[in-house]
């Protein structure tokens, strides 16, 4: 919510992560809070009050339980302000509740009634006021969470982006990049963590189409976790993946700065909304703990032929990416045979194993044809051997194994494939035949 009084210096009250009523906070734009000591005796009704560098917290979690919370905070606040190249200044103050019902009615008064509402309900709220003079402003944001895993550091984004940028940035962005620090571990780790309970939603779905997601007029904060969760991926898959993550940081600072004008999703990605799209969707689909969007990205750039008088095409596959460019491009219910040199790995320091995997089909070179931003359905190669086009269209190859296991993998194994000159089998027209079209990449692995 926002409301704007009639003054040359603007102030701008901002309510994210819950949808809340009430009164227009009253919040002083004072230095840096003096530091005090936390002792047990901080503590009234069962609160205390507890503090690190950045942050001061009145909740009634354990002495344990805080200061754990803290250092999750202060590790979160390390890698967005790594990510958004602007340290954190000041203190945060929050209020993080475990039992509401049991906080004092004198505590419980102090508090901003908008933020009491968001815990009583379950949820979080990031009290923001920004005055803004010309060029420059000054910002304090106050955090109220339930003292859940997530709610806390996703309201501490909201806070940090308010101090360092005036602002949050649109609700798709400001509520997806919330999730996204939420989830952070190491700067370094591109991997996805969200929870089972969201991989489970987005995986089980229809996924939301990118307009739905990023059109304004259709965005309130506070709506539904279903939503934060389809804005967390759509920023997962952008600020990870190497076809778009260039283009993500810069849009990002440009959504934070509120001088700037007519700056958004579409004008810096509109030449790229099919292929965002379509990774998206794969993301959905193939989602798992230890996803790596970087592995998976798909390849646009790769040039694909039809066989040329009896030479084969060739590629290199590795085993530690999703699917992969073979250099083929194939035709519907014709054969192909095909060879291959080299072995993988599918675990760190695991047995070496040629393209016809495990015994179980674990490290088996698999392939998949792609078509008009459509999959068909998986199917099993080999070391050696013959195979019948499901579909027309460009064949991509990988290494099975689970989605959020290929990390670990290593090792490249070259193929050789080229058009045979005779028929397919009964066997192979039955393996051929493509999968029922769903709007989107296939999900299914052969079978060993």
């Amino acid at each position: 919510m926002s409301r704007t009084p009639n003054a040359t210096v603007v102030a701008i009250v901002i309510g994210l992560s819950l949808l809340a009523g009430g009164r227009a906070p009253s919040v002083a734009l004072a230095g840096p809070e003096k530091r005090e000591a936390t002792t047990d005796a901080d503590r009234e009704g069962g609160l205390r009050t507890v503090r690190s560098k950045s942050f001061l917290i009145t909740t009634d979690l354990s002495e344990e339980e805080a200061r754990e919370l803290l250092a999750r905070l202060e590790t979160m606040l390390r890698l967005v302000s790594a990510y958004w190249g602007r340290p954190h200044r000041g203190v945060i103050p929050m209020y993080v509740a475990k039992d509401f019902t049991r906080w004092p009615a004198e505590q419980v008064a102090s508090m901003d009634r908008a933020g009491v509402q968001s815990i009583r309900r379950g949820g979080g709220l990031t009290v923001s006021e920004t005055v803004v003079s010309g060029n420059a402003f000054r910002s304090k944001a106050t955090v109220y969470a339930v003292a859940d895993r997530g709610t806390p550091q996703h309201e501490a984004v909201h806070a940090y982006c308010t101090h360092a940028f005036g602002t949050c940035g649109p609700v798709w962005y400001a509520e997806g990049m919330a999730e996204v620090g939420n989830y952070w571990q190491e700067q370094d780790d591109n991997s996805v963590q969200a929870p089972l309970q969201v991989i489970r939603f987005l995986k089980r779905s229809d996924p939301k189409p990118l307009q739905a997601i990023v059109d304004s007029r259709l965005q309130t904060s506070g709506d539904s976790w279903q939503n934060y969760a389809s804005r967390w991926a759509l920023c997962h898959l952008l600020g990870h993946n190497p076809n778009y993550a260039l283009r993500f940081k810069p849009l990002g600072l440009q959504l934070l700065n509120p001088t700037l004008r007519n700056v958004g999703f579409w004008q810096v990605y509109g030449t790229q909304a099919e292929e965002i799209d379509f990774e998206y969707r794969l993301l959905l689909q193939n989602l798992e703990p230890g996803y790596r969007v970087d592995l998976c990205r798909w390849d646009w750039k790769t040039k694909f032929r039809s066989p040329r008088g009896g030479r084969p095409v060739v590629s290199k596959i590795a085993a530690d990416h999703g699917w992969q460019a073979s250099r083929l491009c194939v035709t519907a219910d014709a054969t192909y045979e095909f060879a291959t040199e080299g072995s993988w790995t599918i675990a760190s320091g695991g047995v070496a194993i040629d393209a016809n995997g495990s015994e179980e089909g674990a490290g088996k070179l698999i392939g998949v044809v792609f078509s008009d931003g459509q999959l068909s359905a998986p199917f099993a190669l080999a070391a050696e051997g013959t195979f019948t086009a499901p579909a027309s269209g460009d064949l991509f190859l990988r290494c099975q194994d689970g989605w959020g296991h290929l990390a670990d993998n290593s090792g490249t194994i070259t193929v050789r494939i080229k058009a045979s000159d005779r028929p397919p089998s009964r066997n192979e027209r039955r393996q051929a035949r493509p999968a029922t079209p769903r709007g989107g990449p296939a999900t299914s692995e052969p079978g060993a």
